[in-house]
């Protein structure tokens, strides 16, 4: 069924209290005047600063009652059916009577069939009237509509400045497709934005577009938005998963279709500390070439009851509606480490990760990254949750020259004054994040002796390092062994 038959069906099944959360009271209000068309019921509209109005039809001399208490006793008495859009009244329900008389209303349903709809961004009802309302979710628009706003906004800017809109239907696709999930408010912004900026829908608008989509979805306490991801995709090394994620980017992105094949949903990447787990999650999001997504567990976590679980969902909603996109979930053991320590909180996040994963339709890539895969329930890293575990070993010799030139070159240091199979052979052991620090303590040790970082400096600081493969030799052992047959290597 549609939103409107959900709603139609919602309104006639004895439901006295109706909640929708919603910013877009115009568009509320448009579909309730399209549905008492056909439930044969008044339809009136209240605010704090309006006070109430029959909005059903056209009537000039109206008496309005802007007091909630006085509201409530006037929809009381009222003997014909109504329904009553009331904006913004959760404040009220802080008063004893007010909420005796909202709940007396609900109880007198079968007499008068008066419903009460309550709008607002976020309503939270008092326990003595909770059980009499039910939740309505107000979709966004859908990609007609979207595609119906757009093609408005286009018509609009052609009749001001008598030529069209410049476009093809790729990147028409494209604009809307990254607005769908906003409001229609929103959706009319952004578009408006793209299209009056230059008059033409093209590559360069998709960007802005896409970070102020995120903007309007208010979550950056929780998530961290990149969308320049393309350059992540030409890093070194990591060959196999690479091969991996290319040949399933057509599948993901839609490009390509086979009857019976799902699209790849995520993957697990475990490995050594600062061996390039990091940027293996970025290269994904490169790979794909769409915006990352990154979620901070230690924003996350909130100390009352309920609100983590809250962000989470709020955090995944956000994600699903920015798709195409890559989640990645950095340490996610550190999140997701189920104890009985924190009043089952834990729990609950993985309960609410678990069905997320297993239900969800949109196109959002999960990468998660771990240093200690067994402190992760079982059920997190099964197949079919997760596509594939992948491990980030320490970096081949070929490899460690790679890190040399690249952290060198960054720091415009002359590379073809060392020696990097010298170096690669100096560092055996060594992570990719160890190899960066000794190359900056290098670069201080010459500042305190007034001169360049030179080989013989540097090959001393690499001396003087311990790295974790030696340090924590036997727990990388263990690691290492553990992933031999339970993982796939990404170079």
């Amino acid at each position: 069924m549609s939103a409107a038959d959900d709603l139609k069906v919602l309104v006639t099944s004895r439901n006295p209290i109706i909640l929708i959360e919603s910013r877009e009271e115009q568009a509320v209000i448009d579909g309730f005047r399209k549905l008492v068309v056909q439930a044969s019921r008044a339809l009136f509209c209240w605010s704090i600063t309006t006070g109430l109005k029959r909005i059903d039809m056209n009537l000039d001399v109206q008496k309005f009652n802007d007091d909630p208490l006085k509201v409530l006793e006037q929809i009381k008495a009222t003997q014909n059916p109504g329904i009553y859009i009331l904006h913004d009244f959760h404040p009220y329900l802080t008063d004893p009577k007010i909420v005796r008389l909202v709940k007396e209303i609900a109880l007198q349903y079968d007499m008068n069939k008066h419903t009460i709809v309550m709008v607002s961004h976020q309503i939270k009802l008092p326990p003595e009237i909770e059980h009499f309302a039910r939740h309505f979710p107000w979709e966004a628009p859908d990609r007609k509509e979207v595609l119906e706003i757009v093609n408005q906004i286009a018509v609009e800017w052609m009749k001001v400045n008598g030529r069209k809109v410049s476009t093809n239907q790729q990147l028409l696709d494209k604009l809307v497709n990254n607005i769908i999930g906003l409001t229609r408010l929103q959706v009319q912004k952004l578009a408006h934005g793209a299209i009056y900026n230059d008059g033409a829908i093209d590559e360069s608008d998709l960007r802005p577009v896409m970070k102020a989509k995120f903007e309007l979805l208010d979550l950056k306490s929780v998530l961290q938005f990149e969308y320049d991801t393309a350059g992540y995709a030409d890093l070194g090394g990591q060959a196999k998963l690479k091969n991996w994620l290319e040949l399933r980017k057509k599948i993901f992105l839609g490009e390509a279709e086979v009857p019976g094949l799902p699209p790849p949903k995520g993957i697990m990447l475990l490995g050594v500390q600062g061996c390039g787990k990091s940027l293996a999650a970025k290269a994904v999001a490169g790979i794909f070439a769409v915006p990352l997504l990154r979620l901070d567990f230690g924003a996350l976590y909130d100390k009352y009851h309920g609100e983590s679980e809250k962000n989470l969902r709020d955090a995944l909603q956000t994600a699903s509606l920015m798709e195409p996109c890559v989640l990645w979930m950095d340490e996610i053991e550190k999140g997701l480490s189920v104890s009985d320590a924190d009043e089952g909180t834990s729990k609950r996040i993985l309960g609410t990760l678990l069905t997320w994963m297993a239900e969800r339709k949109q196109k959002v890539f999960l990468v998660a990254t771990s240093n200690d895969i067994e402190a992760l329930p079982p059920e997190l890293v099964r197949k079919g949750r997760l596509d594939e575990i992948f491990f980030v070993d320490l970096p081949t010799p070929a490899i460690r020259e790679d890190i040399f030139r690249i952290h060198l070159g960054k720091r415009k240091l002359p590379v073809a004054q060392f020696n990097l199979a010298v170096l690669a052979e100096a560092c055996e052991g060594f992570s990719g994040a160890e190899i960066e620090q000794a190359i900056v303590s290098g670069i201080y040790a010459a500042l305190g002796k007034g001169g360049q970082l030179d080989e013989s400096t540097l090959l001393s600081e690499i001396k003087n390092t311990y790295p974790l493969s030696v340090t924590m030799g036997e727990r990388l052992a263990y690691l290492r062994d553990w992933a031999k047959n339970r993982t796939v290597a990404v170079d």
